[in-house]
């Protein structure tokens, strides 16, 4: 869902600005599409933007689907998608109603650039998260070069181009055993990037302007980069969760700019211990919040990253006892998933302590919402070093150094300094620029609407047909 959301924003965004095209979008399953998947894209604004779900991949017990990190799910749910993107494709180029101008891919699935030749297409990237850790991507296969050891035990940051130098420790899990086949499948994917004839980044210039910068110098093999964003979804999805509204009416009674709003994504999850510490940690902070508390598991950061149905029906059972009762008078717990465009962009909201995911990094900075970063997987130990030491608009907490707990002493003193210490006070201001830059970014004059402009351009280039619209 984190990649799929602002790839059919991008779609809409085209489409309002450049409404003589029209946009199908092609999705992979692995089983049945789930609800949010589904409600995401019934929503499309058909027939201008229409979707297609791929036959479900279904995974057997000799695939030992349990055991596998959830890139080579998806990697494996790609090449087993191909046929079937091949037929699409196929009937597309086919039809005499349209007109295939571009085949826009997520970075995930580069293996579909064969088949694109296949119907003499041009094909991009769309790269849903920021400008750093693309540069990062661009920067690897020459890095996996240089350095013979493990990342995680060099001795110096590594300096990606246009970036903060990043340690080795910070890359994600799936960089940090260069043995694995997972790793190996990364590098090899991204070496097809040169293969795209540009990847357009959800980011824009003034929150990214030296990897952007970077990314723009022509090089051999790297294709050109368009920052379009910051792409955002315009509301949640619906949800007949009484919780929801229930959420939204406790927000309006609520002082402004006094609630921290905790939320770790679709995909993150933190361990019964952590979970814990969180909830003594905010009670300790005597700040309002609203905490959307997921099931804990001790496997994995990520335990629900296929999931967004992971509803536990209200019961929290495995909170400290006596916790809710505690902190009835100014706190809220919601189960699993709550509408966050709606908290992040009401006025009682003063605080956002995030897994640091791009797209509710972005859908902060629209709405001005200053963070504690609190990274669990992926990419998102390097979003939360930009955040905190590049664009300075959010605080972190320290984790003890032998088990990575982050105590409930800890989270107190940062969630405390946030809503109301000096250091609160001066990542609110920052981030209040960077609201102000997003929004200029997406005026009719701003930097990534002429990006856009400048792709469609390039697009509507490709027409050979004079008649229909463009797809």
């Amino acid at each position: 869902m984190g990649h799929v959301i602002p790839f059919i924003e991008f779609a809409k965004r085209l489409v309002h600005h450049h409404d003589d095209f029209n946009v199908t979008c092609i999705i992979p399953t692995i089983g049945p599409p789930s609800t949010a998947m589904k409600a995401a894209v019934e929503a499309l604004p058909a027939p201008t933007i229409n979707h297609i779900f791929l036959p479900p991949i279904i995974f057997d017990d000799d695939d030992q689907y349990s055991t596998k990190s959830p890139e080579t799910i998806l990697a494996l749910a790609i090449t087993r998608s191909l046929p079937s993107l091949a037929c699409e494709l196929k009937s597309l180029v086919a039809s005499s109603r349209t007109n295939v101008v571009a085949f826009v891919v997520d970075f995930f699935c580069t293996e579909t650039f064969e088949v694109a030749r296949e119907f003499n297409l041009s094909s991009y990237l769309f790269f849903p998260s920021n400008a750093m850790v693309l540069s990062f991507l661009l920067y690897l296969p020459k890095l996996d070069e240089m350095v013979s050891c493990e990342f995680k035990d060099l001795t110096e940051p590594v300096k990606i181009p246009g970036c903060l130098p990043v340690h080795g420790r910070d890359f994600a899990d799936t960089f940090q055993d260069r043995t694995s086949g997972t790793y190996k499948w990364f590098v090899d994917m991204i070496k097809k990037f040169s293969l795209a004839r540009g990847i357009i980044v959800n980011s824009f210039m003034d929150l990214e302007s030296g990897a952007l910068k970077a990314l723009s110098e022509e090089e051999p093999g790297k294709p050109p980069v368009y920052p379009i964003g910051p792409i955002i979804r315009s509301g949640s999805s619906e949800s007949d969760d009484v919780s929801w509204s229930d959420c939204l009416t406790w927000l309006d009674n609520q002082p402004s700019d006094s609630v921290l709003f905790v939320a770790f994504g679709s995909g993150g999850t933190l361990s019964h211990a952590q979970v814990n510490e969180l909830a003594f940690g905010l009670e300790m902070s005597q700040q309002r919040f609203i905490w959307v508390v997921k099931t804990p598991n001790d496997e994995s950061a990520s335990a629900t990253y296929f999931s967004v149905q992971n509803h536990q029906k209200n019961h929290f059972d495995f909170l400290p006892e006596g916790f809710l009762e505690r902190t009835k008078e100014r706190g809220l717990v919601i189960s699993s998933w709550g509408p966050q465009i709606e908290v992040l962009s009401h006025g009682a909201t003063g605080g956002f302590l995030t897994h640091c995911g791009w797209n509710s990094t972005l859908e902060s900075v629209v709405y001005g919402v200053p963070l504690i970063a609190w990274p669990l997987y992926a990419e998102q130990r390097m979003n939360a070093l930009m955040l905190s030491e590049d664009v300075r608009v959010a605080l972190r907490p320290n984790p003890n150094e032998g088990d990575g707990l982050v105590t409930r002493e800890e989270i107190a003193k940062v969630v405390k300094e946030l809503m109301e210490g000096e250091a609160g006070i001066g990542v609110r201001k920052r981030m209040r620029v960077m609201k102000h830059a997003a929004s200029m970014a997406l005026m009719e004059d701003g930097s990534s609407i002429k990006t856009l402009s400048k792709l469609a351009l390039e697009w509507k280039k490709n027409q050979t047909a004079s008649y229909g619209k463009t797809n």
